[in-house]
């Protein structure tokens, strides 16, 4: 951008996986990043986020930061309401009374899974899990307190530097080998979505005023087994790839058979940059898969 500046963009939860693609992408296009995650940002503490918001003054807020092991939070019902809705709440508040742009994330577990096509916007929202509940409750109090919000809610996120399906495949594929056999599910569905792919979406959104809740996930659709088959090929990894169903494999937090959302309010406002699942995948694999 020939050195303008887009504007200052704070980023919490920036040490993630999102959170990095995020500065990357936010240098790019010109913007003056304040990058903070929870050692120098706690956003639990509401007066420490708005003094933090008070001082830095940015134009937008992206909240990447979240608590997301998703198993573990079914045992801290309290540490999720913590992070997922009292946090996105404090930024809220800050937010609204320094007139900042908050885009808050969010995800497909606010939803059943029981839709037989893909989530729109504006479906009826029901969490299986503790953390589908406190990120549900995380968007009604950014709702609540601030205006000038986009709730962004995504699905099957994975980047650098994880943990995320991609490493876990790509770690197992290796470990097994050959001879190996690795059992992945293949009766849930949903959108593999690329952190290169959705941080500058997010700006985009950024960018404007179109404030609301919306969808964005890369296009088209697939499962975990047909997902993992991909990620092995491209790494020419050689391994015996199973399919097997959710029921073989319990874990204590029940997971959405459908998380395919439709960016349907991002493509009827203009403002849908996604790509292809694939593509993305490709894409990502080529700036990424010596380190991976």
């Amino acid at each position: 951008m020939g050195g303008a500046v887009a504007g200052k963009l704070l980023i919490t939860g920036a040490a993630g996986q999102l959170g990095q693609a995020l500065i990357q992408a936010g240098a790019r296009q010109g913007w003056e990043v304040v990058a903070t995650d929870a050692h120098d940002l706690d956003i639990t503490d509401p007066q420490l986020v708005q003094g933090e918001l008070s001082r830095q003054r940015p134009e937008v807020v992206i909240n990447a930061a979240a608590a997301t092991r998703v198993d573990d939070l079914e045992s801290d019902p309290d540490g999720a309401l913590l992070v997922n809705a009292m946090g996105p709440r404090n930024l809220a508040v800050a937010c609204r009374r320094l007139g900042i742009k908050l885009i808050h994330l969010s995800t497909d577990y606010v939803f059943d899974g029981t839709k037989l096509g893909p989530y729109v916007e504006w479906d009826a929202t029901e969490p299986l899990s503790v953390y589908g509940q406190s990120k549900l409750l995380g968007e009604e109090w950014v709702r609540q307190q601030c205006p000038d919000h986009f709730i962004v809610r995504t699905a099957w996120l994975y980047g650098v530097p994880g943990p995320n399906f991609v490493t876990a495949i790509l770690a197992r594929g290796r470990q097994l080998g050959p001879d190996g056999e690795l059992k992945v599910v293949q009766d849930q569905r949903g959108t593999p979505t690329s952190t290169m792919a959705l941080a500058p979406q997010l700006l985009a959104l950024a960018a404007t005023e179109a404030f609301g809740t919306y969808h964005a996930t890369c296009q088209g659709e697939t499962t975990w087994f047909e997902f993992a088959g991909l990620i092995l090929k491209t790494a020419g990894i050689t391994v015996r790839v199973t399919p097997c169903t959710t029921a073989e494999f319990p874990r204590p937090a029940p997971r959405p058979a459908n998380s395919v959302l439709e960016n349907r309010l991002l493509r009827v406002a203009g403002l849908d940059r996604m790509p292809a699942w694939q593509a993305a995948y490709r894409q990502f694999w080529e700036v990424y898969g010596d380190r991976l």
